[in-house]
């Protein structure tokens, strides 16, 4: 059903990663954050339910289609954190495309849970620039102007503020690397 979906939504230009569980797909989403999820609820190792816990907790702000075997009817069950609920079987390619469409335009807002405030922080390059991966969207982006102590950055892609401390330096062989903490 993954590759047939991958197909179909290929085939309308949209550009598709799998993942087989949702391991995979929280692996997935540190890589690069979709615009849009679907995923299914019975999947092995960690299920749907697990996953879009995850997902809704940490990234609101993507809109999550269900097709699953699980329930029918078309309403979203309350235990399912979705904006769209799709039966298996019980849909058309057309309608599932026409609800992807709504909910790209119609982005939800959902309050931000469970802020995480710890970033992790990479060595200095030779530009003068430290690579900070944001807590919230997972992505990496360089920060230049820090000093030794605690720094706070927006993050590039979701402007969340994130605070780190520097704690040194160590020079390598290399040259002068910043070791760094996430702030707690």
């Amino acid at each position: 059903m993954r590759d047939l979906g991958k197909l179909l939504l290929g085939a309308q230009g949209y550009e598709v990663r799998g993942a087989e569980d949702g391991f995979e797909g929280l692996a997935a989403l540190k890589q690069s954050l979709p615009d849009i999820i679907i995923s299914d609820l019975q999947m092995p190792n960690m299920n749907g339910f697990e996953f879009l816990s995850v997902v809704r907790r940490r990234f609101p702000m993507i809109p999550v289609i269900v097709i699953s075997g699980e329930f029918s009817g078309l309403s979203v069950p309350e235990s399912v954190l979705a904006d769209a609920f799709f039966p298996k079987g019980g849909y058309n390619p057309k309608r599932l495309f026409e609800k992807i469409i709504d909910l790209l335009h119609e982005l939800p807002t959902r309050p931000r849970t469970g802020k995480p405030n710890q970033a992790a922080v990479w060595a200095k390059n030779d530009k003068g620039t430290i690579a900070v991966t944001c807590s919230e969207c997972l992505r990496t982006f360089p920060v230049s102007n820090v000093a030794k102590g605690v720094n706070e950055a927006e993050c590039d892609f979701c402007c969340c503020v994130v605070h780190f401390e520097i704690i040194g330096e160590h020079k390598s062989k290399d040259g002068i690397a910043n070791l760094v903490l996430p702030k707690v």
